[in-house]
């Protein structure tokens, strides 16, 4: 048996504002007493109750919108008296369900009977919030400022929020709840992202959970309608008290709305440009109350599943999507003119539902004629397509109409009709029987079970030792799996630096060797001409003033490190490839020969390399004595062309005197 706690409240005065409550707790009524708002909120919040019952929304005035935020999920708040525009007095609405009355200016009574009323699924919930919830993926704290760690971490925060959102669209996906996904990638993963997903609270729970205070951050907020909505809290409710349609819908920028009846009739054509969903449900609440949302396309669209789920009405999906040839056709058949493409494809939405149900519905329709209930044609037909069979969907329409019947008849007639209680005895004796019966079967089963306990229980009694003594065995051997594993990874470790050390040892070896000897040089080799490289030379072999560099590909180099070279006092540098020009010119400058492998007839196995030292000292002699003659070149020239310089700044300047005398000459003797 399901166990359902329903809180009745209503308003005994303002200033604060204070609720009497009353719970009701499948069948049992008690009274819990007088509350302000807040503690009527965290009464709430701590009993969760699947209901709270009142009979105005309007009683809580200024405090709806923060009431309806704060029930907890699953929580509804419903007004028994009915939908805005259509409400009934509570005394009326208790007469009809059978429920007797006491003093309606009392707030415990009224509060008693919003409950009971709710019980029998009397009301409209209220709806503060659109079936579509934004779900936001992001980090969680800040990465602090600049460094490498700041990076690395910076790096791990996106993947996290990656991984969560990918594993949030997974569970998405899995449970077939529609939704779009927005993203914004950075360092291979993603700075965030945000969902918005086409369902309401209650059917994400379980799927997708709020997270706060580390790495990563996810944060549900549902959408508030802009007006309130009331939705039945049993969809025969609705069949009962507003007509019954099927709704075609075709989303996009531009929605189209077409609405018939369940005589096939068209009622409604519509279609506006952004128009938001709100405004639809709304739209279609105004014509009525569709039992059957159809979309023209399949698989059918988020959108029109939202829809469907707010009304609680079926959805409607062809095998395949509707080609536009089929939907003229369609409209052809109808006979209607629409004013554009969108207008079309919600009709021919609807209007396929309405000729998959027409054979279901002519044969409803004949069996209500013959019955003679053909008044109450469109409530059957509404309560079969939501799952109903005709025998149950007559009853509950007859039935509905009864006690206003026996409401209307006179209260002095002298002959009371016992048939229906005479019927409803046998149905409770038959009732009684068949829970007897099922009683006796359940403790016979839970006889059984018992049983078969006791029997498991001297079984785990008897290997629990052995169990216990194989998991001390079991972790040991882990202990000491655990153990070795980490002594294999240091002896590893320990070899990979014993092998780099002894290569080390080998080419140091060699180079003193061939120092000794004499007849030739060694060379440190290089593969690059960059400083990282540098840096291995100086840790393996060391670099002293002196020495004799080989290079294989100094392609790429500068001038700072072609400096830092001149500054270690190299003695010379010896190239595979030719030295780029802003090393060369800095060598050059600081007179350190530099020559190819070619020039030289270098020797070289693998990191070693040497020169015959006659061949590398002549080179370096010659090469120094052309950069003198050289220099001495470059210097007469300079000095000549200072002279040249000199010659014709004089020639200027005598020029210019001998101009100034002559024009003195002339005005001296313009004056005479």
């Amino acid at each position: 048996m399901v166990l359902i706690l329903i809180l009745g409240i209503d308003v005994i005065g303002e200033n604060p504002k204070r609720f009497a409550v009353v719970s009701w707790y499948n069948g049992r009524l008690e009274r819990k007493g007088e509350f302000t708002l807040y503690r009527l909120i965290r009464f709430i919040r701590a009993k969760r109750p699947e209901i709270v019952a009142i009979d105005s929304v309007t009683e809580l005035g200024d405090d709806l919108r923060k009431f309806l935020r704060a029930l907890p999920p699953g929580t509804k708040l419903v007004q028994v008296t009915g939908r805005p525009g259509e409400q009934r007095s509570l005394q009326s609405l208790a007469k009809e369900h059978g429920i007797t009355t006491g003093d309606r200016f009392d707030p415990y009574e009224e509060a008693k009977l919003s409950a009971l009323l709710a019980s029998k699924g009397v009301g409209y919930e209220v709806l503060a919030f659109e079936d579509e919830v934004i779900v936001k993926v992001t980090r969680g704290r800040s990465h602090g400022k600049g460094g490498w760690s700041q990076d690395r971490y910076r790096k791990r925060v996106h993947n996290l929020v990656r991984d969560k959102v990918r594993e949030i669209e997974d569970r998405l996906r899995r449970a077939d709840i529609p939704f779009d996904l927005e993203t914004e990638e950075k360092d291979y993963g993603l700075a965030r992202g945000e969902f918005r997903i086409y369902a309401s609270r209650e059917e994400l729970a379980g799927i997708v959970r709020p997270m706060r205070g580390g790495d990563v951050e996810v944060r549900i907020q549902p959408i508030e309608r802009a007006e309130l909505g009331f939705a039945p809290l049993k969809g025969e409710e609705a069949v009962r008290e507003r007509r019954s349609v099927i709704v075609g819908i075709d989303p996009g920028i531009t929605v189209g709305i077409a609405v018939i009846d369940l005589n096939g009739n068209v009622v409604a054509l519509h279609s506006e440009r952004n128009m938001p969903v709100g405004e639809v449900f709304r739209f279609i609440s105004e014509i009525g109350h569709p039992v059957v949302v159809a979309t023209d396309v399949s698989p059918a669209p988020g959108f029109v599943e939202k829809i469907a789920r707010s009304f609680k009405a079926n959805l409607f999906v062809p095998r395949e999507s509707l080609r536009v040839e089929e939907k003229n056709e369609l409209l052809r058949s109808l006979g209607i003119k629409v004013d554009d493409d969108h207008q079309r494809d919600a009709l021919a939405a609807a209007y396929k539902a309405y000729l998959r149900l027409k054979p279901k519905l002519e044969h409803v329709e004949a069996k209500l004629r013959e019955a003679g209930l053909l008044r109450k044609a469109d409530e059957v037909k509404a309560l079969v397509i939501q799952g109903y069979n005709l025998g149950e969907a007559m009853q509950k329409v007859t039935r509905r109409e009864r006690p206003a019947e026996e409401a209307s008849e006179p209260e002095g007639g002298e002959s009371v009709d016992v048939r229906p209680y005479v019927r409803k005895i046998r149905e409770l004796e038959e009732r009684i029987a068949f829970l007897e019966r099922e009683n006796e079967e359940l403790r016979g089963i839970i006889r059984e079970q018992r049983r078969t306990i006791e029997r498991l229980e001297r079984k785990i009694a008897d290997y629990d030792e052995e169990v216990r003594k194989k998991v001390l065995r079991e972790r040991e051997l882990e202990a000491k799996v655990k153990r070795i594993e980490i002594l294999e990874k240091q002896l590893r470790e320990a070899k990979a630096v014993i092998e780099r050390l002894s290569r080390d040892l080998v080419k140091v070896k060699r180079m003193n060797v061939v120092e000794v000897r004499g007849s030739a040089v060694p060379l440190k080799v290089l593969r690059v001409l960059s400083w990282r490289e540098l840096e291995r030379i100086e840790r393996e072999v060391g670099l002293r003033k002196g020495d004799v560099l080989f290079v294989v590909n100094p392609a790429g180099a500068g001038k700072a490190i072609a400096e830092e070279l001149v500054e270690k006092g190299i003695r010379a540098l010896i190239t595979e490839k030719p030295l780029p020009e802003p090393v060369r010119e800095v060598l050059r400058e600081a007179h350190i020969p530099f020559f190819t492998s070619e020039e030289l007839d270098v020797k070289r196995v693998d990191e070693f390399a040497v020169v015959e030292r006659e061949t590398l000292e002549k080179a370096i002699e010659e090469l120094l004595k052309r950069w003198a003659e050289e220099d001495r070149e470059r210097e007469a020239e300079k000095f000549l062309r200072l002279v040249e310089e000199y010659r014709i700044e004089r020639i200027r300047e005598l020029r210019r005197k001998a101009e100034e005398e002559l024009e003195a000459e002339k005005r001296k003797r313009q004056g005479l």
